[in-house]
């Protein structure tokens, strides 16, 4: 795969490159408790869709939840109902992005072999199923890997029409957009649109571009899946579906910044270089081919106008994530694999994925550390987080972090690690293999020891507070935090409001008046109190603190 003749490759590495999606995606896809907000978000809106038997809408903790398309929960849905049994199954609710990742890596697989050659397939293949970003994605019960998938779908169907001018790939093109505004609304059509216009533009076809857009039967087919959904959330909701999902989560989050994500001009400019670690070094060196691209081969040019303007998009935009720019990875992803015969300098390509690989079996000890001295909320201050103004929380979850490390996490980093230098200082490998080889270290870490921890970490104490109150008789509300992964441990709605006399609050330690609330469960920086205002209590009566 480094370099060698199409079709030449041993078929145990064929099987071993084809293999790569499943175990990126599906490899422990439970070990991590759902991850607020997104996921416990999307879950809790899927789990309350069964509560009121209503699959037309979503509601989150009893309110109208205008945020996305219905696409995904359906599809979550239906996940629960053929794997489901219990609401605690979080790979349940992650199965259907890590089948859209798998099959977005699949579509470009397939996409380049007929353009490229079996060998850039492969390398692409291999590139997108070890990268940071799309490990994440395609592991997160969010609609963000299926918006990928969509999106990829329909832009590479809309290059067989540029190339063949075959209607076939026009309509599969115009379904694609309909999915995926089914899935995330307006910029599914969008992102297509303008990479189509754009291209067509710098090739002075304008002519190809208009047929296209005005195809009667392509609209037909894109009216057919978006407007049963579309029409009945406009009947039902009226107005407020205008104002909640079209105003503010689609025109309020490209004109302003939404729930605080905002960022500079350069966001992206930083955070694409991180999504595809450890390729990083690559997609530098594809940079320096972008001006030879762009005049020698339409389908490059495509691709690189796809990235490009994605990332030119979402920089304007007012509120800024890291995985908007995904929508746009996918041709860097085609693109590294083209150039990879053409790295040099071993060493700095290969750094990306060994000072990753350290930092992560260090972390849990710079986490001990500052849980002892007593630093983290400075710490967190000068990295630029938000909001640590609590140091009784903050400290407390540093010391979470640290209490839940065990050998096995620091063997499975330790080993990786070792076996990355191995990789470094081969004396014959190529460097692409080497390079493959750190990225799939760097995969197994992430599923097997990072994930599962780091999870353990954010989301254990939530998970275990919500399971602590979910067979309790009274009344429980979360307060002063937004974490609706607690509804799903509970199996109920969950209110947002302060707790009134003898209720239950699940809360962050630092929120916890000195006098008239009883502890009854702590962990980490999360309690569970109970308002003892005017409630007598048996003489005698004791604390169930947790220890």
């Amino acid at each position: 795969m480094g370099g060698g003749t199409p079709g030449t490759q041993p078929d145990a590495r064929l099987i071993f490159i084809l293999a790569l999606p499943l175990a990126a995606f599906l490899l422990r896809l439970g070990g991590a408790p759902l991850f607020d907000v997104d996921e416990g978000a999307f879950s809790e809106a899927t789990r309350e869709m069964f509560e009121r038997g209503d699959f037309s809408s979503t509601y989150l903790n009893g309110a109208h939840r205008f945020d996305k398309p219905i696409l995904i929960y359906w599809l979550q849905a239906a996940s629960y109902l053929c794997f489901g049994g219990t609401l605690d199954a979080e790979w349940v609710f992650r199965l259907p992005s890590a089948l859209a990742a798998m099959a977005w890596c699949y579509a470009a697989w397939h996409f380049a072999r007929h353009r490229f050659g079996p060998e850039t397939a492969l390398a692409a293949l291999a590139v997108m199923a070890t990268a940071l970003g799309p490990f994440v994605i395609g592991r997160a019960a969010t609609a963000d890997a299926l918006l990928n998938l969509f999106l990829a779908l329909a832009l590479f169907d809309a290059w067989r029409y540029l190339e063949s001018k075959r209607r076939a790939p026009l309509l599969r093109c115009y379904a694609w957009i309909g999915l995926g505004a089914l899935t995330k609304g307006p910029i599914a059509l969008i992102v297509p649109g303008a990479v189509t216009f754009l291209y067509c533009a710098s090739r002075k076809e304008w002519r190809i571009w208009l047929h296209a857009l005005g195809d009667a039967r392509g609209w037909l087919i894109f009216a057919a899946l978006t407007a049963p959904w579309y029409g009945t959330a406009l009947a039902v909701h009226g107005r407020n579906f205008i104002d909640g999902f079209i105003l503010k989560h689609n025109v309020e989050r490209f004109t302003g910044t939404l729930e605080g994500h905002a960022g500079s001009l350069f966001y992206y400019i930083v955070f694409v270089p991180l999504l595809l670690l450890p390729w990083t070094g690559p997609f530098v060196a594809s940079l320096r081919q972008m001006k030879s691209d762009f005049t020698a081969s339409g389908l490059r040019r495509y691709l690189w106008i796809w990235a490009g303007f994605v990332v030119v998009f979402f920089s304007l935009s007012g509120t800024k994530l890291p995985h908007y720019a995904l929508y746009g990875t996918t041709p860097l992803f085609l693109l590294i694999a083209v150039h990879r015969d053409e790295l040099r300098r071993p060493l700095a390509h290969l750094a990306a994925p060994g000072i990753f690989l350290a930092l992560l079996i260090c972390l849990p000890v710079i986490c001990t550390l500052l849980a002892v001295s007593g630093a983290g909320p400075v710490f967190l201050a000068a990295i630029g987080a938000d909001n640590v103004s609590g140091n009784t929380y903050y400290l407390a979850q540093f010391t979470e972090a640290a209490s839940r490390v065990d050998v096995a996490y620091y063997l499975i980093c330790g080993v990786a690690l070792l076996l990355w230098l191995a990789a470094v200082f081969m004396p014959r490998g190529a460097l692409w293999n080497r390079l493959l080889a750190a990225a799939v270290l760097q995969t197994l870490v992430l599923a097997l020891a990072f994930t599962p921890w780091l999870g353990a970490v954010l989301q254990g104490p939530v998970k275990e507070a919500a399971l602590f109150v979910r067979e309790r008789p009274e009344p429980v509300v979360a307060w002063k935090l937004t974490l609706p992964s607690i509804s799903i441990y509970r199996d109920a709605v969950t209110p947002s409001r302060p707790p009134e006399a003898g209720e239950l609050a699940i809360t962050r330690i630092d929120s916890v008046p000195e006098q008239g609330f009883e502890i009854l469960f702590r962990r980490g920086g999360i309690a569970v109190v109970r308002n003892s205002a005017a409630v007598s209590e048996p003489d005698g009566a004791a604390s169930e603190a947790a220890p």
